[in-house]
């Protein structure tokens, strides 16, 4: 990887080298998965992206209330048999995640031939009708007909003026980057790349194979890579563990993988290279040394992190791989469905009023603790006085 331009270099030791400056970085093609992978990792550990992770597990509290061992025996018997119960449960409910899931497969049958259309419009492989164009507003947003035909003489001045676009362009793209979720993992050597995304399918396992999806990423033709579609599987259990039954909660995501990416040469936006000059400590003398090192790319996450084979993992890599399931959860569940209130911000603008309810009663119950502390005798407001304004920030 190196490239050494002193003609010494055969009686230089690496040890007597030091780095005197950093003179140039630039994109390769060279594919390193395992560096990518790294990436990967770094990425993932976005506090942003772990949010929705951490605000679950936040839920998870309360503690013994110490009941339980003050039990006689013969009642700790029969709390053992209602847990035998329990278990018995835990298989049902594994049975019935199975069934929604053979229930998905069949409704996104349904739904495809919906999501295809949309496709075809967005990539101008179909026009749709006026008919189909017709999009009655709410009552409130209803203009009179002066208003209207005022409108619709400036849309056509306008289209007048430019060129007419074909399909939709930068749908999902827009959409991307209207997701906080997805946006934090985007980059701006990305958006080049992205603009030439025309669809993204769910796919789920046949009838009798392990559960299962995969998500594929459909790009037209391009300069960066020569593949069409990118893929990413996300491999599924639901059935209660036999060493925790009483964890089990539904279908959780076991692992998943990705696919290479074939990268036209010095397109490769997963990587960098980085110029040093090396001077040696006892002659003096200067090289250049090339290095290819990760770089951050929305397309790490088609390299994810592996899961080794006896399934342990560390605690960082645990926490890596569930925020990698819970982008590729988001795409399939919210993404992928309602891709155009996304696009329009329709679906945000109800992500925000569902956090603006929290907020009002946030701020309802800070209202009622400042009225408890006033109406207290003992009270004294100087105590909960601002700090100074150096101290405010740490």
């Amino acid at each position: 990887m190196a490239d050494i331009d002193n003609k010494d270099q055969a009686e230089m030791d690496p040890a007597d080298m030091e780095d005197v400056e950093e003179v140039e970085e630039e994109e390769t093609g060279e594919d390193e998965n395992s560096k990518a992978r790294q990436l990967t990792v770094q990425m993932m550990q976005n506090p942003q992206i772990l949010a929705a992770l951490q605000e679950r597990l936040d839920g998870l509290n309360g503690s013994p209330s110490g009941y339980m061992e003050s039990l006689p025996k013969v009642v700790k018997r029969r709390v053992n048999a209602l847990k035998n119960l329990q278990v018995k449960c835990a298989h049902i409910e594994a049975k019935f995640y199975e069934e929604v899931h053979e229930l998905e497969r069949k409704y996104a049958a349904l739904y495809q031939p919906l999501f295809d259309k949309r496709s075809d419009i967005v990539k101008a492989a179909y026009e749709p009708t006026d008919e189909e164009c017709e999009w009655k507003a709410d009552e409130e947003e209803e203009l009179t007909d002066e208003m209207k035909e005022k409108a619709k003489l400036e849309e056509e001045k306008k289209d007048e003026e430019k060129e007419d676009p074909k399909g939709i362009p930068e749908f999902w793209l827009t959409v991307f980057k209207n997701v906080d979720l997805l946006s934090d993992m985007l980059q701006e050597h990305d958006e080049p790349i992205l603009k030439h995304l025309q669809d993204i399918k769910v796919k789920f396992s046949d009838p009798g194979q392990p559960m299962s999806f995969t998500l594929e990423f459909h790009f037209e033709p391009n300069d960066f890579f020569t593949n069409t579609v990118l893929m990413k599987t996300y491999k599924m259990r639901s059935e209660p563990d036999e060493s925790d039954p009483f964890s089990f909660d539904g279908p959780e995501i076991m692992c998943c993988t990705g696919c290479p990416i074939d990268w036209t040469k010095g397109k490769n936006v997963t990587l960098k290279t980085i110029k040093k000059k090396q001077k040696h400590k006892g002659r003096g003398t200067v090289r250049t040394v090339t290095k290819t090192v990760p770089n951050d790319s929305f397309f790490n996450f088609f390299t994810p992190p592996e899961v080794p084979e006896n399934g342990e993992l560390d605690e960082d890599s645990e926490a890596v791989l569930a925020a990698d399931f819970e982008i590729g959860h988001f795409i399939r569940e919210r993404i992928v469905p309602r891709a155009v209130l996304y696009f329009t911000g329709e679906a945000i603008e109800d992500d925000d009023d569902d956090y603006d309810e929290e907020g009002e009663e946030a701020d309802d119950e800070e209202g009622e603790e400042e009225a408890d502390e006033e109406n207290d005798p003992d009270y004294d407001p100087k105590k909960d006085a601002a700090p100074p304004a150096e101290c405010k920030q740490q």
